[in-house]
């Protein structure tokens, strides 16, 4: 981004929303040769090729024009940009600029120029320089807290579906690689999600190299799905002294031949710097159970209506002897299977954005509406950036609240897009 020399607080874009959102003294305006001017619209602002802002309504001196609105730091941009020789900007009806620096600027070949350099209030600008500043956690940390609680909310709901729109466009690219086969979908995204944080990718894998339909077959025999799924995580390869895994690698040898399986690499698994209750073998005897238990699991996703449903529908007990084994041929006394955090982390990163996705593809928001019910009633989530929210003021009662503030912090305040936020805009607006 560009920063004008003329004043170092100020940026192109900067100047862009400055006008977007009005945010200058618009009393008594007037071009750089006397002509009263009204701002009617402004214009919708133009992202590609061409002038800045299109659609604008201005009344220059008696005439109210509609067109275009072009925009500079200085009025001798407009040559340097060669734009009187572009016939883009041809139907350009007004020239803003900051700084007028062409005193014989010819205004019956160019467009009537409006300067705004001593109009911008120089508190907005103080306060956008220490937006882009680096700071200890987010830009506004000082001043977040004073935005009203409406506008937080309202943008707190954007931001949550924001994030899962980046969450569900791999489910959307499964819907059409399965012919909008949503078992298999919500099949691949559940055991992804049954190996976050560290071992989602392979657990993706397995799910691709096992279709759902071939594990429906088995499923009435919870030993032939782990056979299944420990085999296809190519961790069944080896020599076992308990019987239990020999068991299951018998069972897969026959079944690998029979549908021509072919296992994913053993060393896909992580298990460095992780807990036991993590390990995948726990993960995948786990999800075995669910898909022992809830049969067409995404039917019943569609059916179930509450927070303690789904703890139910997930909370599913593991075979015995992953009750006292975190690995194989490795005894303990008890294991510890996943708990009501486990299963809040699924609903809230696959189950309830599967669910929008859903609602959104077949036209039905009763779907989107119960997801996004469903976040309220879900505890907020702890970590190192939800509690630095809250060391600033900015309260999380919720899974809404927590998702929605991750997205914020990673995809806003840590790229300094305060122009895009409506928390930035609300403060800059409140500086004029």
């Amino acid at each position: 981004m560009t920063i004008a020399t003329i004043n170092p607080l100020l940026t192109e874009e900067l100047f862009q929303h400055i006008w977007q959102f009005r945010l200058f003294k618009t009393a008594s305006l007037a071009t750089t040769d006397g002509v009263p001017v009204q701002i009617i619209h402004p214009g919708m602002h133009n992202h590609h090729a061409g002038p800045d802002f299109t659609a604008a309504k201005i009344r220059i001196g008696k005439t109210l024009w509609a067109g275009n609105v072009e925009l500079h730091l200085r009025t001798s941009d407009w040559y340097r940009h060669g734009h009187q020789h572009n016939g883009q900007y041809s139907n350009v009806i007004l020239h803003v600029v900051f700084e007028h620096d062409v005193p014989d600027y010819d205004t019956d070949k160019m467009p009537p120029c409006l300067a705004l350099q001593e109009r911008i209030p120089k508190l907005l600008l103080r306060r956008y320089e220490s937006f882009r500043q680096l700071a200890a956690f987010v830009p506004c940390e000082d001043s977040a807290r004073r935005v009203p609680h409406l506008t937080w909310q309202s943008w707190k709901e954007r931001l949550l579906v924001e994030r899962w729109e980046r969450k569900i466009s791999s489910f959307h690219d499964w819907l059409l690689q399965t012919g909008n086969n949503w078992e298999e979908v919500c099949y691949r995204a559940v055991s992804q999600s049954f190996g976050l944080p560290a071992n989602g990718e392979p657990f993706l894998q397995l799910a691709q190299s096992l279709p759902h339909t071939l594990l429906a077959r088995h499923r009435p025999s919870l030993m032939q799905l782990e056979a299944l799924l420990f085999g296809q995580a190519g961790m069944l390869s080896g020599t076992f002294t308990n019987d239990y895994p020999r068991q299951l690698q018998q069972e897969y040898n026959y079944l690998r031949y029979k549908y021509k399986l072919r296992p994913i690499p053993a060393y896909s698994w992580k298990w460095l710097r992780m807990r036991p209750a993590s390990f995948p073998t726990l993960r995948i005897a786990a999800l075995a159970a669910v898909l022992h238990q809830a049969p067409h699991l995404f039917s019943r996703i569609l059916e179930t209506e509450s927070v303690s449903r789904f703890e139910q529908l997930l909370s599913t007990q593991a075979s015995a002897y992953w009750q006292t084994h975190y690995r194989f041929d490795g005894p303990v006394s008890q294991t510890r299977s996943q708990g009501r955090l486990a299963i809040h982390n699924i609903l809230i990163n696959t189950i309830l954005p599967l669910l929008f996705l859903y609602g959104r593809e077949k036209g039905q928001s009763c779907y989107q509406d119960r997801a996004l019910q469903l976040m309220e009633t879900l505890p907020a989530e702890e970590n190192k950036i939800t509690t630095a929210w809250e060391e600033v003021g900015i309260a999380q009662h919720n899974a809404l609240d927590s998702q929605a503030l991750l997205e914020l912090k990673q995809h806003y305040c840590d790229e300094k897009r305060c122009l895009q936020c409506a928390v930035g805009v609300k403060l800059l607006a409140a500086s004029c």
